[in-house]
Order: C-alpha cells, then structure tokens, then sequence
C-alpha cells in the first residue's frame, strides 16, 4: 500500500492569508476585534464580513462567536451583506426628514431602480444593492449635521442641504465611474 501524500493545506475561507494578517498585526487579541473586523471588511471586495470570517475570526481570536457576531451587528458600519461599489446614505433623522430626506430616499429608489422588499426594514431602516453591486442605498439614524439638513453621504463624504437635482448629478458622476473616495 501507497502511503498518502500530503496536499498543500486548502484556505478554509476566502482571503485567508488577509484575515490572517490582520489578525497578526492585532496580535490576535480578543481587544482588538473592532480594528480586526473594520480592516477585514475594507479589504474585502464587496465590504463585507461574511458569516465563515466571522466564525474563523472567532476561532482565531479564541472569542466566542456570540461576541464576534454582536459586534458586527451592533456597529452600522459593519456589512453581513455585499456591499455596491458606491454606498449613499440618507438620513432619516427628524431635521433631515422635515426637510424632504424622504422624498430623495424615494427619488433614489426610482432611479437606481431598487424597491423595498420588506424584510430590509422598510423607510425605518434599508439597506439596499443594486443588482450589478454598482450601488448600496442605506438610511441611517442621524449624522449628527442636523444644520445641514438634507443630509447625504456618499461614498464617506458628507453633503449637507441635498436637493434632487444635486443628488442626481452624485449618481450620475458616479454612474460614469467617478468614485468618489
């Protein structure tokens, strides 16, 4: 009898090597699991933290998965779900919504060509990609920069007193692939 030769280990996730750097130069500490899961999240290609890194971080950090899990879901900024190569956020804060946050919420809608399903939580709470992952449409609490209000983010910058007019010519430069960073 033959005996059995080794195969290279296969990666149990997708960015093995990644995750593991990262957990590396946090020193795997369990006290470091929001910078560990913010740098594996911007370095994945759709900005998000899959539910196998999840559980390999958990397993690498020695921290139960529960705690992983709360975090992740905790933070607004933490993704379960791929992420569009542009994120927009409205605010649907009460200064924002007084003055017409909702009605570019639903002018977006329109020209991304997405609409609720109902399970993303409705105009309380969405979080919507298109379906070539071009675009995420999310609503957000509050920004804090009520005196700017409508306020849109796009893409992590701030655009305070938005209007449809300006909101279109955002989705139209980033349409042409003007990403903006």
């Amino acid at each position: 009898m033959k005996p059995a030769t080794a195969h290279p280990q296969q990666p149990l996730i997708e960015n093995q090597d990644l995750v593991d750097r990262v957990i590396a130069k946090h020193d795997g500490r369990a006290g470091m699991l929001l910078s560990i899961l913010e740098e594996v999240q911007e370095n994945h290609p759709h900005k998000y933290l899959p539910m196998e890194v999840l559980d390999y971080i958990a397993h690498k950090t020695r921290t139960p998965h529960a705690q992983v899990y709360s975090v992740a879901t905790f933070y607004a900024l933490f993704n379960l779900e791929p992420q569009g190569q542009n994120t927009i956020c409205i605010c649907r804060g009460t200064a924002c919504h007084t003055r017409g946050s909702r009605n570019l919420l639903e002018r977006l809608k329109l020209e991304l060509g997405v609409k609720d399903s109902g399970e993303e939580g409705g105009a309380d709470k969405l979080s919507i990609t298109t379906p070539d992952r071009k675009f995420t449409l999310r609503t957000v609490a509050c920004f804090g920069q009520c005196a700017l209000a409508p306020v849109v983010e796009v893409n992590h910058n701030i655009l305070g007193h938005v209007n449809e007019q300006a909101l279109e010519r955002e989705i139209a430069a980033l349409g042409k692939g003007k990403k903006k960073q």
